[in-house]
């Protein structure tokens, strides 16, 4: 009997609560309600219809509901809690039910302690969702079944029984998914860590630990890559318990992944290095692609041949909303980063190109603070259309940065992405390059950020 099969058969009779219906709970409710949990679901929508045709067989299946204003009263007396991601671990409510007895757990947790394969996980504020994408690739080339997901789009914990031993899962995490976790993946990737989530997290404290979290639990076996640019990843060494592994595009490191000086894409291990790739071969645009490389190369050294590495250097594309051109008009270029949900992805977006760009910024506000964009904007950036609740704050911090220039940079309002796309479109000529990087999140007009590029996009496709 496997893990799964196991732990499935233990659930039976048992009471649950999930919070939530989103992509991580949808499968899970019906499964466990199959499985002979007592289910209650807890949600903020004030009725069953609201759930549409997941309500009707949730009903059918016998879960309870737990609706409204009052929807956590649904945690008391459970003996298992699975959390979404995007609840918070410390609210009072919680808490509480752990206090009382109540096993506090989530999909991601679930999936870490039943999956039968080699497990690589991705975190960092920064390049995660390209580096697992990298990652899997490269594991798709040495022709292996790969299981992708996590953060990144789609709940495994619903899968696990058809993963095999032989196949290999790379997972991305979230600081919301890691901060509860008592399970680390055998790879281990933390690409970066900068300001990110401070309206969730008590402060940047938190947020590291959250991060951090990814390596505490690792064994003498495992492999753990770093960001060795990076202060906070690089001090994370002392927590590392089995190899540890650099990425860097700045260094020759001791052991890790490194760009030459003559642009070759290198990995060094115990005093032998093998060049891979150079990074005029790279089909990703961008330095902070290469790095994305770097860390992937490290992470798989020993599973992947440095040649498969190479192929996938050479012929990966991209993931969508990341530097992603949407189309050619009238010679304008047009570039959909809606990824650029914190200062630091904005700023390796407008470091991808060697001419000053059109940029569209602004949206919700994490409170991160946003001086370190200022100077970055006034070196690539002509004409800045800002929106959102983050506008008049990127503007106040441009203004205010030394070598501000009115004459050299134009910056426009817009108070939607429509209104944005045609200011944009209005200050643009013939051979400019346009690109919406918000250095914010989408949440004060889109429920996420690819729904915030999916529109960018249907607009810029209209025109």
């Amino acid at each position: 009997m496997t893990k799964a099969e196991a732990f499935y058969n233990s659930i039976k009779g048992k009471k649950v609560a999930f919070i939530g219906a989103g992509v991580s709970h949808r499968d899970l409710l019906v499964q466990f309600a199959e499985r002979g949990a007592q289910v209650t679901l807890c949600d903020k929508k004030e009725s069953v219809e609201a759930f549409g045709e997941l309500g009707e067989k949730l009903q059918q299946l016998g879960v309870q509901f737990s609706l409204g204003e009052a929807y956590l009263d649904g945690l008391k007396g459970q003996d298992m809690i699975m959390r979404t991601p995007g609840f918070e671990y410390f609210t009072p409510e919680l808490q509480q039910a752990k206090a009382a007895g109540s096993e506090i757990t989530s999909e991601m947790e679930l999936f870490f302690e039943l999956c039968p394969c080699k497990i690589y996980g991705i975190t960092g504020s920064d390049g995660k969702t390209t580096s697992s994408s990298l990652i899997a690739e490269m594991h798709k080339a040495m022709g292996k079944t790969v299981w992708l997901g996590g953060n990144i789009g789609r709940a495994l914990l619903p899968l696990v029984h058809e993963i095999r031993p032989e196949d290999i899962a790379v997972v991305e995490l979230s600081s919301f998914q890691l901060i509860s976790m008592h399970t680390s993946p055998d790879v281990a990737v933390i690409t970066n860590i900068t300001p990110n989530h401070l309206d969730h997290h008590k402060d940047m404290q938190e947020y590291i630990d959250a991060k951090r979290n990814i390596l505490l639990y690792q064994s003498e076996d495992s492999k753990t890559v770093l960001g060795y640019q990076n202060d906070i990843t690089r001090g994370l060494e002392k927590d590392v318990k089995g190899k540890r592994y650099w990425f860097t595009r700045f260094e020759k490191v001791d052991c890790g992944a490194y760009l030459e000086d003559n642009g070759d894409l290198c990995f060094i291990e115990d005093g032998v290095l093998t060049r891979v790739v150079n990074k005029d071969e790279v089909k990703l645009r961008g330095l902070h692609n290469v790095e994305n490389l770097l860390d992937a190369i490290a992470a798989t050294a020993g599973d992947v041949s440095f040649d498969k590495m190479a192929l996938v250097a050479k012929t990966f594309s991209g993931v969508e909303h990341r530097i992603e051109p949407v189309r050619c008009l009238d010679g304008v270029q047009w570039y959909n980063d809606s990824i650029g949900t914190s200062p630091t992805r904005t700023i390796a977006g407008l470091r991808s190109f060697d001419q000053k760009l059109i940029l569209i910024a602004g949206g919700y506000d994490k409170h991160i603070p946003y001086e370190p964009l200022a100077p970055e904007i006034i070196a690539h950036v002509k004409t800045l259309v800002l929106m959102g609740a983050t506008g008049p704050v990127i503007e106040r911090c441009v203004r205010d940065c030394e070598g501000f220039d009115e004459s050299q940079l134009t910056i426009l309002h817009a108070d939607t992405m429509k209104n944005a796309v045609d200011t944009a479109r209005g200050a643009a000529a013939a051979g400019d390059i346009i690109i919406l990087s918000p250095a914010s999140a989408s949440f004060d007009s889109y429920p996420n950020f690819e729904k915030r590029g999916e529109d960018f996009k249907a607009i810029v496709n209209a025109l």
